[in-house]
């Protein structure tokens, strides 16, 4: 058997574990952190199956976009204090900067550049480190009554990891500044208010508004979906100069590579066939 069947084989196979759950419905691969009695405190365990599930579906072509959401009464409270923090600092220091770099791994320099659309899905609770999961996602939507929170001031901690420049990232300075000097906390409609997430729906809704979401972003170009969100998070911290040219370059890179020629499909059916209105709907693919 060569290496290509068994890269399939393994894509046939829905990855996840006991502390990541797994389903892939239409294109959409539904990952949901199950700790639920912990509110999905993310621990050890955690951070290595995650790592592993978004190896997995970035080669599983089921899979056209990602949601990340929470088991139970929460989308996550943050790293678990006890498994995540105490009993690594008192054990091998060698196997604590293992872990720390695995989080960092998944939680944010692999979710910032994922090759597929992801989706934070703010079912409940979001404290402390699970801003960085909420972040790494390229949007989010949160239940009108979620609860988000930056408290480990109460705790006698600063928020590290990378939390705080994941705040810094989205809010303005007086709104990250409050939430993190006074631990206080706030619902979804507040998180869509500042910016943190796209927009807040009452809890009976969240799941579809989501799915619906989700599909608006599989109906694009993937290639061309890919490549704009890529060029986003790069030019974000360019000069402007640097950044035209380097959008330049990226837009010609874009158009050799994409295999479904869609400038061309998109200016065909604009210009030639009349069927394409820019703004209003996107190019049709199969057309």
């Amino acid at each position: 058997m060569n290496a290509k069947t068994d890269t399939r084989k393994q894509a046939d196979e829905t990855p996840g574990g006991t502390n990541v759950l797994v389903s892939i419905e239409d294109g959409i691969a539904w990952v949901t952190l199950n700790r639920p009695t912990k509110r999905n405190a993310i621990n050890p365990g955690m951070v290595f199956e995650m790592v592993q599930v978004l190896d997995a579906l970035e080669m599983d072509d089921r899979a056209k976009a990602l949601v990340i959401t929470g088991a139970g009464e929460a989308f996550s409270a943050g790293q678990d204090l006890k498994e995540y923090f105490r009993e690594p600092d008192a054990g091998d220091p060698m196997l604590r900067e293992r872990l720390y770099r695995a989080n960092a791994a998944w939680q944010w320099r692999r979710l910032m550049y994922y090759p597929k659309p992801t989706i934070a899905m703010v079912n409940g609770w979001c404290f402390g480190g699970a801003f960085q999961v909420l972040i790494g996602c390229d949007l989010a939507v949160a239940a009108d009554d979620a609860q988000f929170g930056l408290s480990e001031i109460n705790w006698g901690i600063i928020p590290a990891g990378i939390v705080t420049k994941s705040v810094a990232m989205v809010l303005s300075q007086r709104a990250a500044l409050y939430y993190i000097m006074t631990g206080d906390t706030f619902d979804g409609q507040t998180a869509a208010r500042l910016g943190l997430v796209n927009f807040s729906v009452p809890a009976s809704e969240l799941k579809a508004r989501t799915r619906a979401l989700t599909e608006k972003l599989m109906a694009k170009n993937p290639h061309v979906l890919r490549a704009a969100k890529t060029a986003y998070h790069y030019v974000r911290d360019m000069s402007w100069d640097a950044a035209a040219e380097y959008l330049a370059t990226k837009s010609d890179q874009t158009k050799f590579r994409d295999p479904e020629k869609g400038d061309q499909k998109g200016m065909a059916q604009f210009l030639d066939e009349k069927s394409f209105r820019p703004g209003l709907e996107p190019y049709k693919r199969n057309g």
